[in-house]
């Protein structure tokens, strides 16, 4: 008798990777409505210990909440005014950075011609629009604007979230077969998750503070907006830091010269070098329980899925990914692929 082309075990496995393909497909279609979800539900896990300690001294939950996020909300508006009025600035002197802009591309102009590589700078030179500028700078800012609606939204979210809370666990536990062993991962997942994103948000705090500090020092204009996006982008692991020093550093380099770039490079591989290598994996204590290699795939995984909020958020979603994986006996394996074996 003629054995079959696909086994039981084989169509298993094809139809499980048919169901994966499915719900992928259908969260990057739905990302629009899932990634607020996701971000509010992190802000949530990031605020919790907060409303908890203010539990502590006798504060009711609810006041404790209405207090943080209240904070939250006075710190988000004026950050908003702020960037607004930097915005309306970089407005304002776009135009005479113009000249600025052409003169280093005639200087080199001639090198280029002699490595054989013919570029015009008169063609770039008409490129180069002010008007091309300012009209993004007022998109920008009308985007802002916008964008108030949708972080009250989110806050809103956040709130409910965070009174929810203390019910969640009996209702998780209804819903479980085997109630202690499903809450100890949920548990173990949470703090995971909150150890990391609690000392990620601190580190990227202060690494914010050092580079708005450092670019004041050097004369850089537009320091705070650098810092800002170097505290945004200390999320992303690997190559967030890379990616905070390009626009600062391609400004000075324009603007000032290349002596001041390189002052500018100088600090932030400095800054890089103290908080990515010395203090971070020092607050981050044990590791995050995840291969190098694991952590860059999740990186340009989660950024395909989900966009940039993934990409800011790729570490703490495989952590919980990978300990959900470790209470399946298919996914035990999987597990340990993703996890740094020299930490475990």
């Amino acid at each position: 008798m003629a054995k079959p082309i696909i086994t039981l075990g084989g169509l298993k496995v094809v139809l499980m990777f048919g169901m994966l393909v499915i719900i992928l497909a259908g969260i990057k279609v739905a990302a629009d409505m899932i990634v607020p979800f996701i971000l509010a539900l992190f802000i949530a896990i990031v605020v919790n210990p907060m409303i908890r300690r203010l539990e502590r001294i006798h504060v009711p939950r609810v006041l404790a909440i209405t207090l943080v996020i209240s904070v939250i909300i006075f710190l988000v508006v004026l950050l908003l005014a702020y960037l607004g009025t930097i915005l309306n600035e970089l407005t304002r002197t776009v135009p005479q950075y113009r000249a600025s802009f052409i003169s280093p591309l005639q200087a080199i102009d001639p090198w280029l011609q002699r490595a054989g590589i013919k570029v015009s700078v008169d063609e770039l030179f008409k490129y180069i629009d002010p008007n091309s500028a300012m009209t993004l700078a007022t998109r920008l800012i009308t985007q802002l604007s916008n964008a108030m609606s949708s972080i009250f939204l989110l806050l809103l979210t956040v709130i409910f979230m965070l009174i929810e809370v203390p019910q969640l666990p009996i209702k998780l536990q209804q819903l479980m077969s085997r109630p202690e062993v499903g809450m100890v991962a949920i548990q173990r997942a949470l703090d995971s998750v909150s150890h990391y994103l609690v000392l990620k948000t601190v580190i990227s705090l202060v690494t914010g503070l050092v580079v708005w500090i450092m670019l004041i020092m050097l004369d850089v204009h537009f320091a705070f907006v650098w810092a800002l996006l170097a505290f945004s982008l200390n999320y992303i692991p690997n190559i967030g830091s890379v990616l905070a020093a390009i626009p600062p550093v391609a400004q000075v380099l324009v603007f000032s010269g290349l002596y001041e770039a390189l002052l500018v490079v100088a600090g932030y591989l400095a800054i890089n070098l103290v908080f990515g290598n010395i203090i971070e994996p020092r607050m981050m204590g044990r590791g995050l329980g995840l291969s190098t290699l694991v952590v860059f795939l999740s990186l340009i995984f989660w950024g395909w899925l989900l966009g940039p909020v993934g990409m800011l958020l790729s570490v703490p979603l495989t952590i919980a990914v990978k300990i959900a994986l470790e209470q399946t006996e298919g996914g035990k394996s999987i597990a340990v692929l993703l996890s740094d074996v020299t930490k475990s």
